[in-house]
């Protein structure tokens, strides 16, 4: 039997999943826990609950409604896709093969103000290590974050660089990073160069010079995630046709991390959306 991952436990994931199972699909959601959804104090512009539903017992709702079908969720952070003999997405603590791969993680993070960054993307500024770091092979490169994402970019590029530096930019690392890799702390003020990136300056004068910076703060976004596996983006937004599939036969993805309208009803119709159109997609592999 076919089986379907789903990246995401909100309004749109656990919508696509509840389609998935009851067409007798089995469905694994992994969830790195609530988003912004539990945040929602009082939602009182959704069908059906005419004196108004906190964001976290929505949340809470849906997510029983999934398991009661029969819904495998895992507690785990997505980091990154592979090739093998499937769809694989890589987390945190392991991987999980797919026939076909839903992403509904919600917008993406914001890109870090840090004076530069933007100004060398493509030229020095990266935010897929999968994707870039064989143009690093044996360059002193940096990682720009201090957690579990930051460290599976890292790991994926000291397989090739010289020398990784992993800057926390003020915030103290929340994983454990090999002895081999530099650790600097410092708040990061400025990233120079001419036509790339050759130095990073730090808010207390100093600076050192690096000939890339792989950009992994906090989880990974829906559109990096996407990136990592060769779908399209617009921005901080995932490409997908009217099917919600993107370019990545097998790929799709729903909610917030599609853009235009960030609404709940809109999030709960893309992943039904996303749901049937995953169904149809694999019955005709059989």
């Amino acid at each position: 039997m076919s089986n379907v991952v789903i990246i995401g436990s909100g309004p749109a994931g656990i919508s696509a999943a509840l389609y998935t199972l009851r067409a007798g699909f089995d469905t694994t959601i992994i969830s790195k826990g609530s988003g912004a959804l539990e945040k929602a104090e009082m939602i009182e512009n959704y069908y059906g609950f005419p004196e108004g539903i906190s964001g976290k017992e929505l949340e809470k709702a849906g997510i029983e409604g999934a398991l009661r079908l029969g819904a495998k969720l895992v507690n785990d952070e997505a980091v990154g896709f592979a090739f093998y003999d499937k769809l694989t997405v890589k987390t945190v603590l392991s991987e999980y093969k797919a026939d076909a791969i839903l992403i509904a993680t919600g917008s993406s993070r914001s890109t870090p103000k840090i004076k530069g960054l933007s100004d060398f993307e493509g030229k020095g500024v990266s935010y897929c290590a999968v994707c870039d770091a064989f143009f690093y092979r044996q360059k002193n490169v940096c990682v720009l974050g201090s957690g579990e994402y930051a460290l599976h970019e890292a790991n994926e590029i000291s397989a090739v660089a010289k020398s990784v530096t992993i800057l926390t930019n003020g915030s103290e690392p929340t994983a454990n990073f090999p002895e081999n890799m530099i650790i600097n702390k410092k708040e990061v003020a400025q990233i120079e160069g001419t036509e790339r990136v050759e130095k990073i300056k730090f808010k207390d004068g100093t600076e050192i010079c690096t000939e890339g910076i792989f950009v992994a703060v906090g989880v990974a976004g829906s559109s990096a995630l996407a990136k990592k596996i060769g779908a399209l983006t617009e921005g901080n937004n995932i490409v997908i046709d009217e099917n919600m599939a993107t370019n990545i036969p097998g790929l799709y993805a729903a909610g917030d991390c599609t853009g235009g309208f960030l609404q709940i009803a809109k999030a709960v119709y893309e992943g039904a959306k996303a749901g049937t159109e995953i169904i149809k997609y694999l019955r005709s592999l059989n």
